[in-house]
């Protein structure tokens, strides 16, 4: 993980606006037809409508837990389904002392590789760092702060049991509410070349490869919302910490621009420990 990360630190809120209300709220209609599909089918069809759908903006949250400190790491962007690129300003925690913030910093999402910006520890403002995700213990799912939008529909493709919960609403649009349990080994071997490898490092390095979740359909077929518990041990402390990562997707069809840094502007030397 990266050092930003290491130590005691718990996300406690999830991003603005995501008002879930109870079973009901659509029509009679919409809750038959959701209680007569087999929801893993339905859950599995939903990754393939982000596709469908191009591109949408993202909100993400990410609550982590341990040692009693509690934090909140926010991002919020855009991704491109189709290409597998995404772009996210993720807002860290204020630091132990509560007297500043830092930075913003700029996450690029590629098949298999992460690229930050204003990452702090010891790298020059004006260079990026990459990290290759299939090398990472979580497979970025909880590294970069914020989940991959695209990977975490994907870990629904790992989806072993799955129940229909009822209709709600995220963020004034109707959905289907479905919570139940993936198997992020099983994600892997379903998954787009790009997650393959990521999501098998997940399913070694979390501290078990079943993930429960609670995913949020339109009508459309569309994800809006995905909420997954993840658990993983901390290296330090050998003690297993709880994160759940929170990511609501809007705005589908929205222009998306990601250009990937050149060779030159990647930073290549040492990370300072932080």
């Amino acid at each position: 993980m990266v050092a930003w990360q290491h130590g005691r630190r718990v996300a406690t809120a999830v991003a603005a606006g995501l008002m879930i209300c109870g079973s009901g709220c659509a029509g009679h209609g919409h809750s038959e037809d959701a209680r007569a599909a087999d929801p893993v089918e339905e859950l599995r069809r939903a990754v393939g409508a982000l596709v469908s759908a191009g591109s949408s903006k993202a909100l993400t949250s990410m609550e982590m837990a341990t040692g009693g400190t509690r934090v909140t790491i926010r991002g919020e962007g855009v991704y491109d389904y189709a290409r597998r690129l995404g772009r996210l300003q993720v807002r860290l925690p204020q630091d132990p002392a509560g007297t500043s913030e830092h930075r913003p910093i700029t996450e690029l999402l590629a098949p298999g590789a992460l690229f930050m910006k204003n990452r702090g520890a010891g790298v020059p403002a004006d260079k990026w760092v990459r990290v290759d995700t299939a090398t990472l213990s979580d497979g970025n799912l909880v590294t970069g702060g914020a989940t991959d939008p695209f990977a975490a529909a994907e870990v629904l493709r790992g989806a072993r049991t799955a129940t229909y919960v009822g209709e709600a609403t995220v963020a004034g649009t109707s959905v289907r509410h479905y919570r139940g349990t993936a198997d992020l080994a099983v994600a892997a071997r379903s998954a787009s070349e790009g997650n393959r490898a990521p999501l098998r490092a997940a399913a070694k390095g979390f501290a078990t490869a079943e993930v429960p979740f609670d995913a949020y359909v339109d009508h459309q077929g569309r994800i809006r919302k995905i909420r997954h518990r993840f658990s993983f041990v901390n290296g330090q402390q050998k003690d297993t910490v709880a994160v759940a990562s929170t990511t609501l997707l809007y705005g589908f069809g929205v222009p998306v621009t990601v250009t990937l840094p050149d060779s030159k502007d990647i930073y290549a030397g040492k990370l300072a420990e932080n």
